[in-house]
């Protein structure tokens, strides 16, 4: 199976797919080829697909998105990787598609949160709130990304491989400037030490060989121990991993007593909910957010749940 998988990397690397997406393609195209006994793909058509989407479906009663993915990693495998167009699926069994709404904090509770948070980690979480960033998006800052004078962000290959621009809340500029001087004296540290290289996008370390080791293209929040990249054998710096946020975050949450299930992406909810409270157009809202339809940002409306002039509940009018 490995020979396969390579060539799927390599596929899915030529088309610039996060490597995140490239673990999960890879994980459902082994699971797949284990479900039937082990079988190459290019002997199998659209009902073993169909079964094993089926499969996922009936007993192990995933999630329509988690079905959603399977099916586009294995699309992509017969597409791009073995050269086959797929026709119909048949009577493929989808799974249910519950329509939920999101986790939203209020500002009481958001205030208590970040008061149980420290350092960076309470510098990270102020920006996923104050931002309406994505977890991955606020690790994955870069010193260039930032225009404190403009207050704004740059978010660079957001989800869909899209860049837009959000605010930078003014009241973070001095915690981001003193996180800015020690990421600084860090990097110093490391090319001092014949280190001091952050991991580019794409072809950028060929197109601009002195970048990797420029302070413009360094992390915000660069992690501790430096890392070496295990294709190259280059030793350099990633960011921040994304467990050690969310565990702080969740720890956060238990000693704030917030009483509901509230993670690193609640926080982007709270902020969406909250502008909406603020009277901030759904559209702006759509555009800081990075949604690519306005109906993906409607759902803080359901959460807000007034309309423009508000809704009292009757009993309060008793």
């Amino acid at each position: 199976m490995s020979p396969l998988l390579d060539q799927l990397r390599t596929a899915l690397r030529a088309r610039h797919y996060s490597r995140r997406t490239e673990e999960a393609y890879s994980l459902w195209v082994r699971r797949y080829v284990r479900f039937h006994g082990l079988r190459h793909p290019s002997e199998m058509n659209e009902p073993e697909i169909n079964a094993f989407l089926t499969h996922l479906a009936v007993e192990e009663h995933v999630s329509a998105a988690t079905q959603t993915q399977a099916l586009s990693a294995l699309l992509f495998l017969y597409r791009h990787v073995l050269g086959r167009k797929m026709g119909e699926l048949g009577d493929l069994v989808r799974a249910n598609q519950p329509r939920r709404l999101p986790v939203v904090l209020t500002r009481s509770e958001v205030k208590s949160l970040l008061a149980e948070l420290g350092g960076d980690k309470w510098l990270m979480a102020s920006l996923m709130y104050g931002s309406g960033l994505r977890l991955m998006e606020c690790l994955r800052l870069r010193v260039l990304d930032l225009e404190p004078q403009r207050a704004e962000i740059l978010v660079r290959d957001g989800k869909g491989g899209k860049d837009r621009v959000t605010m930078l809340p003014r009241s973070l500029t001095p915690a981001l400037q003193a996180q800015l001087t020690r990421a600084r004296a860090l990097h110093q540290r490391d090319l001092d030490e014949g280190w001091g290289q952050a991991p580019l996008p794409g072809a950028l370390a060929r197109k601009y060989p002195g970048a990797p080791a420029d302070w413009r293209w360094q992390w915000v929040f660069p992690q501790q121990r430096r890392w070496r990249d295990p294709e190259t054998g280059v030793e350099g710096r990633h960011h921040v991993h994304a467990t050690i946020v969310q565990r702080a975050v969740k720890e956060a949450v238990c000693s704030a007593g917030i009483a509901r299930h509230a993670t690193c992406h609640t926080l982007r909810h709270s902020f969406a909910t909250h502008l909406l409270e603020d009277g901030y157009d759904i559209r702006t809202i759509q555009e800081l957010l990075g949604h690519k339809d306005v109906r993906t940002t409607m759902i803080y409306a359901h959460v807000l749940n007034r309309g423009g002039q508000g809704v009292r509940s009757p009993m309060d009018g008793l």
